[in-house]
């Protein structure tokens, strides 16, 4: 955990070294990037499927998701601080900061929690109402929305190539709109949320940087601040959504198996945020995203085996559409930053100062 928060690579598309400046073998670098990307793509996947699970599950029948994403928060920032108090009792480590909770810093972050909670709710909610096959298509616009916001927000402008790419992820996604209702497994209330989804993501994207110097530049605090103030807002809206009479009734209530998987849904949301970070590390952001659309790609198949689902041909390649223009879109952008890199020169408009 200290090595995946102690620091990063001074350039945001190289790989990070060790420390010295002497590079690791190369065999021992290569093993070292594949288990991380494995271990990345399993926590991903299965932390989808398992939602999948709590949320839509026949055999569980728990209609009461804003608890589940409650719940989730909670643990998160539960174990935030028993990994903070769990450092200051040990050698100090500056990547995990003391944590406390002041009110002041609450209330400015406030702001970025009500995006928070409106995009894991609604990737939560999207979830619930598509398939896991469906699951990347119906949240697929947030290279768009991040292109769309960082033009009407922060004035900044998009290339050709790059606009080009979000084409083929807007056909993919219209496509795979028309593919699922062809097939009759269509919602439109999952297709909405999944849009909101695209859209408090790039928001997020964009706020946390302007919230960032309140917690000082600590992304662990934020992630503790975050998760504290959505459980306080989850309650109102729980019981306006009348979830605490479904609770009430629900009759797997003291099963221990339930709460174990609702645990185990919470570690894996807290620790995708770790492997994240820590795939980036070893990796580079370019590398992250390519990862990341093909982690996409294999979830794909492995929902269609898993749930025995047939799809037609435009199915699969509205599907393909969206990873394409996905991976089209991550690549420009590499590009374009190592040009910005090489080039002290470049405009500053063209400079992605979200790095989205």
């Amino acid at each position: 955990l200290r090595m995946a928060l102690g620091g990063g690579a001074a350039d945001p598309l190289l790989p990070a070294e060790s420390g010295g400046g002497r590079r690791a073998p190369f065999l021992l670098r290569a093993l070292r990037i594949a288990a991380v990307v494995c271990l990345y793509w399993f926590i991903s996947i299965a932390m989808v499927f398992l939602n999948k699970y709590l949320l839509d599950s026949p055999s569980l029948r728990l209609d009461a998701p804003l608890f589940v994403t409650f719940f989730q928060c909670a643990l998160t920032a539960a174990l935030c601080l028993g990994l903070s108090l769990g450092a200051a009792c040990g050698p100090p480590c500056p990547g995990l900061p003391a944590l406390r909770l002041d009110p002041k810093v609450s209330r400015s972050v406030l702001p970025l929690s009500a995006i928070f909670i409106g995009m894991v709710t609604s990737n939560n909610l999207c979830l619930k109402h598509v398939g896991v096959a469906f699951y990347n298509v119906g949240r697929s616009l947030t290279t768009v929305f991040n292109v769309l916001l960082s033009y009407l927000l922060l004035k900044q402008t998009t290339s050709i190539y790059a606009l080009l790419a979000c084409g083929v992820i807007i056909g993919g996604f219209w496509l795979g709109i028309d593919q699922e209702g062809a097939e009759g497994t269509l919602s439109w209330t999952g297709i909405f949320f999944g849009i909101s989804a695209s859209l408090c993501v790039s928001l997020n994207a964009i706020y946390t940087k302007k919230v960032l110097p309140v917690v000082d530049g600590s992304i662990w605090r934020l992630t503790f601040y975050n998760n504290v103030n959505a459980c306080v807002l989850f309650f109102p809206l729980m019981m306006l959504l009348g979830e605490f009479r479904t609770l009430y009734h629900f009759d797997k209530l003291g099963s221990p198996s339930f709460w174990g998987m609702m645990t185990l849904g919470g570690v894996f949301g807290f620790a995708i945020g770790y492997v994240t970070g820590l795939q980036i590390k070893f990796t580079s952001p370019l590398t992250h995203n390519v990862s990341g659309t093909a982690k996409a790609c294999a979830q794909t198949v492995l929902a269609v085996i898993y749930f025995e689902e047939t799809k037609s041909f435009l199915w699969w390649a509205s599907n393909l559409m969206v990873l394409g223009g996905s991976f089209a879109y991550t690549w420009v952008k590499g590009l374009e930053m190592r040009k910005v890199q090489e080039d002290p020169n470049v405009k500053s408009s063209e400079r992605n100062e979200t790095g989205v």
